[in-house]
């Protein structure tokens, strides 16, 4: 069953851990991440762009595809279908009548006050449905599905002012990038800490990937509950791949090319599972590799 983010949320920002959300790209992307997530027995946000949900032929498709996953493969976690990174009402009403269960709008590339309307819309047409809104303030840099900005911080203010729409979560811009770092993060964990401390929703860490480990436990310690990763799967699926290839040239059925990126997927997500959670871990989880 999908559920919002809302409980999920809640939990890790009460106990200072942080949920994973992991972008998927196809089928196999969200059965390795649901098999793996399933293991541990601990929730998973999978979010899709507006560019992967083109990829795999829309929104209802996705949804149809990722219940169809839950139900075959006897995954009892809880599951949160999210758009990620919506790029105005329209996309998000689309995601919402598809049967997501949790949309980004992201209007941080307008002035505070169009931000504000555009999220405030997108909270009045999602809260009645049960979906949860999670919005953006300042820039996060770098670049996703082909879209390049640069780094601009959140103010306290603006954080203030944009959680007035009723946002479930935020994701204040403090120094990540999409993408892979082209120098070393700078993230603003003083201003982190004020945020979180100030407001009652979760922060979001957009652009987790290539971010040190121990400065993600410090974002975690300063009230960050749920880390968006994206391009280190991506790296790891292809290095994965071309391995293959090279090592077996004659071998063309999709299946085993593409399903030669499924072990060192579990692996990394397993990886950074004990970077997010390493104190809050299930008891009951079945793999006995977790810190």
């Amino acid at each position: 069953m999908l559920v919002n983010f809302n409980e999920i949320l809640k939990d890790a920002k009460k106990n200072s851990y942080a949920v994973p959300h992991f972008n998927i790209n196809n089928l196999e992307w969200a059965r390795n991440i649901l098999e793996q997530m399933q293991e541990l027995n601990l929730p998973v946000i999978l979010g899709v762009s507006e560019g992967a949900a083109s990829y795999m032929g829309g929104f209802y498709t996705i949804r149809v595809m990722v219940e169809g996953l839950i139900k075959d493969l006897n995954i009892t976690i809880p599951v949160c279908l999210h758009l990620d990174h919506g790029g105005s009402f329209e996309s998000c009403k689309k995601a919402i009548d598809a049967g997501f269960t949790s949309v980004m709008i992201d209007a941080s590339k307008y002035e505070l006050e169009k931000n504000k309307e555009i999220t405030k819309q997108v909270v009045d047409y999602a809260h009645p449905k049960g979906v949860s809104v999670e919005a953006e303030v300042g820039h996060v840099g770098g670049t996703e599905d082909n879209v390049y900005g640069d780094v601009f911080r959140a103010t306290l203010e603006d954080c203030f002012e944009i959680t007035k729409t009723g946002i479930d979560a935020l994701a204040p811009a403090l120094g990540s990038v999409h993408g892979l770092y082209k120098g070393e993060p700078n993230l603003d964990f003083d201003r982190m800490k004020q945020i979180n401390e100030s407001l009652s929703i979760p922060l979001v860490l957009h652009g987790g990937t290539g971010i040190p480990y121990d400065m993600i436990k410090k974002a975690i310690s300063c009230g960050i509950s749920k880390i968006n990763i994206n391009t280190e799967l991506q790296v790891t699926w292809h290095k994965a791949v071309c391995d293959f290839i090279k090592e077996n040239p004659t071998v063309y059925d999709p299946r085993k090319v593409i399903g030669s990126g499924k072990a060192p997927m579990k692996a990394k997500v397993l990886e950074l599972i004990n970077v997010f959670n390493e104190k809050h871990l299930k008891p009951n989880s079945t793999d006995n590799n977790i810190i």
